[in-house]
């Protein structure tokens, strides 16, 4: 029988977030966050199947440069949320979300807030489920350096969702 177990990700994890080369181009931006955990501003959570193969991961800054987004005391910001396709609808990413969000409130964290992609409904179904609100939208604009060095600018229109970790339990 296969077993998932969720987990913050350690500096020997970053290999496995590239997802076998699909993510290679953020692989500077995994590094530069995994330097951000290691100052105690992020967190990277993964799921793998059986201690083995990673098949999910989530990004949670702590504190980051937008504090409508993530303020160090209050308010934390999740990104880079993925569970693999042959993976998904097993309650894998329930499970992931209700592990994020008890370690936030044991870290006094009474708010999350995540950007969703207007043009992915599953996605943003999945959060309401999960007693995200939309509370406005976001233009997506950001930019990253890829493993070759080149600055890639991106456009990504999204939802900006929030939940209030005071008042809400997930299901």
């Amino acid at each position: 029988m296969n077993q998932v177990f969720i987990r913050q990700a350690t500096k020997d994890d970053l290999p496995s977030l590239e997802w076998n080369g699909e993510y290679s181009h953020f692989r500077r931006l995994y590094a530069d966050t995994f330097t951000l955990v290691q100052d105690a501003k992020a967190v990277i959570w993964i799921a793998e199947m059986d201690g083995r193969s990673l098949i999910g991961q989530c990004f949670v800054s702590l504190k980051g440069n937008r504090p409508e987004l993530a303020d160090g005391t209050q308010r934390a910001y999740i990104y880079g949320f993925r569970v693999k396709p042959q993976f998904r609808n097993q309650g894998i990413g329930t499970t992931m979300m209700q592990i994020i969000e008890d370690d936030l409130k044991q870290r006094s964290f009474t708010q999350v807030t995540l950007n969703v992609g207007q043009n992915n409904q599953a996605a943003r179904r999945f959060y309401e489920r999960l007693r995200y609100v939309v509370i406005g939208s976001d233009p997506g604009r950001w930019s990253y350096i890829n493993e070759k060095g080149k600055r890639r600018d991106m456009h990504e229109p999204a939802w900006r969702m929030i939940k209030d970790l005071a008042l809400s339990h997930t299901p």
